[in-house]
């Protein structure tokens, strides 16, 4: 029986969510993100922002800042920013790799967060070269990366105390997931292939370096596709190599996604382990791939749905 995992329903959300996956930077490595997070500390102190008027780029920066309680500082986010609900009535300055300047200055903002990732460069230099203070928050698909957002997030917003606690409760939350899926054996874990899009018939899929494969392994199972960085089309004889017990998706609200049924159709995929149990799991995308307070229980959604309950 296909396996259907449609956990977390939020509003239709469009393809800019699926470039947005797409854009997402490789992890860097834990001293980068750690000497990222020190030296933005430092530099966020020594300028002291108002960000009583804030926009806020990334959904995972703006979650953070909802999760710090921070939220009355918000006057805008991008498109990315799905979750919670509350972020949706916000104004909205556009997709997180195609920012308008004049859009988001025209909120006259007094500060402006961003996660790594965002764009295009020129808007980027016109909006740092603004009177607006600009600030960047480090993006990597691990446990630390998320930490490091927070600890980021917070002080740029001025509450290290509040961050502190979020940091806490979250890291506690990441390491007790993480814990239950590494009781499993090396022998016993599933082969998962993270299917991007499969617009006529050519299958994107997600190598090691990006949010798709830092869930799979926080979920206790394999990249089937470990051997190339980031998103890239894979031929019909690398899809059935990769011998994936599972195809994970996201799910699409407005039904413009790829059909179970016509993915199970195309012959590489029907060749597959995965093709031929029919076993696919769709989640919502934005709590999936997010890497932010929520990504403990969506690595425990993901478990309980690649190995049962």
């Amino acid at each position: 029986m296909t396996m259907r995992n449609n956990l977390r329903r939020i509003r239709p959300w469009q393809l800019a969510l699926t470039a947005a996956v797409m854009a997402l930077p490789l992890i860097p490595s834990a001293s980068t993100v750690k000497g990222f997070a020190f030296a933005g500390a430092a530099h966020a102190a020594e300028k002291k922002l108002d960000t009583s008027r804030l926009v806020s780029v990334g959904g995972d920066v703006t979650e953070i800042v909802y999760a710090l309680g921070e939220e009355n500082r918000l006057i805008a986010r991008d498109t990315t920013s799905l979750y919670p609900e509350a972020a949706l009535k916000l104004p909205n300055v556009g997709y997180m790799r195609a920012l308008s300047p004049e859009g988001i200055l025209a909120m006259n903002p007094t500060a402006i967060i961003a996660v790594e990732g965002s764009g295009p460069p020129e808007a980027l230099t016109v909006l740092k070269n603004a009177s607006v203070p600009f600030e960047m928050v480090p993006n990597a698909f691990t446990r630390d990366g998320i930490i490091a957002k927070i600890d980021r997030v917070g002080t740029l917003l001025g509450v290290p105390d509040k961050a502190k606690t979020l940091e806490d409760k979250v890291a506690a939350d990441l390491d007790a997931a993480i814990a239950d899926a590494e009781k499993r054996p090396e022998a016993e874990r599933k082969r998962v292939l993270f299917i991007l899009s499969a617009q006529n018939g050519r299958i994107m899929a997600s190598g090691t370096g990006t949010a798709a494969d830092g869930i799979v392994k926080l979920a206790g199972a394999v990249n089937a596709v470990g051997a190339f960085p980031g998103y890239k089309p894979l031929t019909d004889e690398a899809i059935i190599e990769a011998k994936p017990d599972i195809i994970l998706m996201m799910n699409r609200g407005d039904g413009a996604g790829t059909k179970n049924e016509d993915l199970l159709a195309q012959p590489a995929i029907a060749l597959t382990p995965a093709g031929e149990k029919k076993a696919i799991i769709r989640m919502d995308g934005v709590y999936l791939l997010g890497f932010g307070p929520r990504t403990a229980a969506a690595a425990r959604d993901l478990n309980t749905a690649i190995y049962g309950g």
